[in-house]
């Protein structure tokens, strides 16, 4: 039975990754920071075989120690201080963790493995905010890197550290240089997230705009299950290589704000949409869009479904959470005998806007 450890478990990525290994017959290691972490329970429920081990980015000992229970054969580094616009207001941490983090996994993995480093294979989250001020279009493998952001910076030095490894130790560590890519399960700060929950929010009544930053960004959107079988492709080829991951379609925050609308019955977003220039990046990175001929050619990898439907199903899943939301806030309110049971059709009484992200952001 092979064996992975997967750090960032507790993201979108990390579980639909750790579902994809066991459904291949893997034993699978997750890393955490501490057994109480709040985010444990909810990696235990999607995948119960999975074994969960302690252990910090920050902490070259822990990641040792961690290697030493796990003992596996492919390492997934996946853990990073992910959210864009957090990486201006805490740059040092974003750093240590999305950057030095990487370096100290590599440095545990060659330690483990004593300097034989070909005997774990190992996977390093690239991102395409490395590509930031684009140099080209479609963005390649063999694009100039220009980050416009610390996270940018961060995980631009994680994917050369990755490389260095590979030519000074022999190790056979790839880079996946993953574009953006969502589901159900992302956060609820990111941008697609934040606007299909408040789609749906407000198509139900608990919410009544959604505030947002700059709406022209144009970005190329998968699918995350897609692209977790792409790390996995990436470890399985005999030569470790760099790949770019991507549909090679590009859509902007508009058109992602009519869909999202639309599939809850609203034409006319605008009226519910704000937009607040306090929520622009300092340094805006306007057009990403991927050429993944590399992942297509060699390991026989495509994306299997499209933004529409990525969209729609995001919203059905928010759609489903928010009406779960709005049914025990009427009980609640019933069972106060201080109101009564509010008419959804009608609206209820609005909540506070929530803030939308600085951002749009991906893994």
């Amino acid at each position: 039975m092979p064996r992975a450890l997967i750090t960032g478990i507790t993201g979108q990525d990390g579980m639909y990754l750790a579902e994809f290994l066991t459904a291949k017959g893997y034993e699978v290691f997750g890393l955490v920071r501490g057994q109480q972490n709040p985010k444990a329970p909810a990696v235990r429920r999607a995948v119960p075989p999975i074994r969960l081990v302690d252990g910090d980015l920050r902490d070259l000992p822990s990641l040792i120690a961690a290697l030493e229970v796990a003992q596996p054969d492919e390492v997934y580094n996946l853990a990073a201080i992910s959210f864009v616009g957090m990486s201006w207001n805490q740059a040092e941490l974003t750093s240590e963790i999305t950057g030095m983090g990487v370096l100290r996994i590599l440095e545990a993995v060659r330690i483990h493995t004593q300097n034989d480093m070909s005997k774990v294979r190992f996977y390093q989250a690239s991102s395409s905010e490395m590509f930031g001020k684009v140099h080209e279009v479609p963005q390649t493998e063999t694009t100039t890197f220009h980050p416009r952001s610390p996270y940018g910076v961060a995980k631009t030095f994680g994917h050369y550290i990755t490389v260095n490894y590979r030519e000074s130790y022999g190790a056979h560590a790839c880079s996946g240089i993953l574009f953006n890519h969502e589901s159900p399960r992302r956060g609820q700060e990111f941008v697609t997230r934040k606007v299909t929950r408040g789609a749906a929010r407000i198509a139900l009544g608990l919410q009544s705009e959604l505030v947002l930053g700059n709406l022209d960004s144009r970005r190329d959107w998968g699918f995350a299950g897609d692209y977790v079988e792409a790390m996995w492709l990436m470890l399985q080829q005999d030569e470790p290589d760099d790949y770019v991951i991507a549909t090679g379609e590009t859509h902007s925050i508009r058109d992602l704000l009519g869909i999202a609308f639309n599939r809850v019955g609203i034409a006319d977003w605008e009226r519910h949409v704000r937009q607040d220039p306090n929520l622009f990046r300092p340094a805006e990175v306007d057009l990403l869009i991927g050429d993944a001929t590399r992942a297509r050619e060699r390991l026989g990898w495509k994306p299997r479904g499209d933004f529409r439907s990525l969209i729609e199903t995001m919203v059905d899943a928010d759609l489903a959470d928010s009406s779960r939301e709005a049914s025990a806030s009427t009980r609640r309110t019933s069972d106060d005998g201080r109101h009564q049971r509010p008419d959804y059709d009608a609206g209820l009484r609005p909540h506070d806007a929530v803030p939308g992200p600085r951002h749009v952001d991906d893994d």
